[in-house]
């Protein structure tokens, strides 16, 4: 039996569109070949989940999304239908709710109830609104940026009334405020520096004069221990006898100044006798005009003839006035 070209084409054609649709399923993650459990979930927002996206539990891929549609005109809330793609038991208390990740696409986990009853094919799981990573950022994220926000505009507002008070004569003085403080840095710079700079020179003389008092330490301690030593001598001194001594001297001095006081002896009685002193600051007196008296005319005293006449004159009657720088001769 002859089979016709156009009975070719057309079961070509079947066959064509056949793998097709097998191939497109299993590209869904369907299985067209194995009867599958469909769940359904009812979400009042999907975000960015998408059809054949995957069903986890516990981290393991068990469905995929296979259709999204509106539950109503209105769009209150979204049917998700699941097919499962493993043979597994999901307890009717479980709940699924949507997922995202900051570099992958949306999923849905569904979190295992521990009722005893499972789902069954056609049933609907509970469901709950998950904010998911992306949205933890971004409800951390909208107060810092309110404040954020603020701060920015308490800059611009400082910055306005900076350029208010920076006018021409002041940033003027700040520009020769900066240059002062590069010519303090210049000279900071030079006595910094490490060879010639004073502040290296300096350092060298302590340096120097350091090593001088360590040579001079020997002689420091030698000057030391005569010290010490004329120390000890110093205490081993009797200053005790001396100090005695000194005592008895002071008391004898009273004693002798009481006497003078009071009139006693010689002394005592001539310093209280005012005639006595008169008499003998007379004496004194005559004594010093007689003398005077023999160095002015001594041919009055001592007459020979060899000397011619006899001196007539009288004789003194007061004291010769002294020359302090030289006395008559006679």
């Amino acid at each position: 039996m002859k089979i016709s070209n156009e009975t070719k084409v057309g079961a070509l054609t079947v066959f064509s569109v056949a793998l097709l649709f097998i191939g497109f399923n299993y590209l869904k993650g369907r299985d067209v070949f194995s009867s599958t459990k469909k769940i359904y979930a009812v979400f009042t927002d999907l975000g960015s989940l998408e059809k054949s996206n995957e069903v986890k539990i516990n981290g393991l891929p068990v469905g995929t999304v296979y259709q999204k549609k509106e539950k109503d005109k209105d769009v209150s809330a979204i049917v998700v239908t699941i097919t499962l793609t493993r043979d597994i038991n999901i307890p009717k208390n479980s709940v699924a709710y949507i997922a995202s990740s900051l570099v992958g696409s949306s999923f849905i986990v569904i979190e295992r109830g521990n009722a005893s009853e499972m789902l069954q094919d056609g049933d609907t799981i509970l469901t709950r609104k998950e904010t998911g990573l992306l949205g933890d950022v971004k409800a951390q994220l909208d107060p810092t940026i309110s404040s954020f926000r603020g701060i920015l505009d308490s800059l611009k507002k400082t910055l306005a009334g900076i350029n208010n008070i920076l006018d021409g004569p002041t940033r003027q003085h700040l520009r020769q405020t900066i240059a002062n403080l590069d010519s303090t840095s210049s000279a900071l710079r030079f006595y910094m520096q490490t060879e010639q700079g004073p502040i290296h020179q300096t350092l060298t003389n302590i340096e120097a004069i350091s090593e001088r008092l360590k040579a001079s330490s020997s002689s420091i301690e030698t000057t030391a221990e005569n010290a010490k030593s004329f120390s000890g001598q110093l205490a081993s001194l009797n200053i005790r006898q001396t100090a005695d001594s000194l005592d008895a001297v002071i008391k004898q001095l009273k004693k002798l100044t009481s006497s003078l006081n009071e009139g006693q002896g010689s002394l005592g009685a001539l310093l209280k006798d005012r005639t006595a002193y008169d008499q003998l600051n007379q004496t004194v007196l005559s004594a010093e005009i007689l003398l005077d008296d023999l160095r002015t005319h001594p041919k009055r005293y001592v007459n020979f003839s060899i000397f011619g006449k006899k001196e007539k004159s009288p004789p003194l009657q007061s004291p010769v006035k002294k020359d302090s720088t030289s006395r008559k001769s006679p």
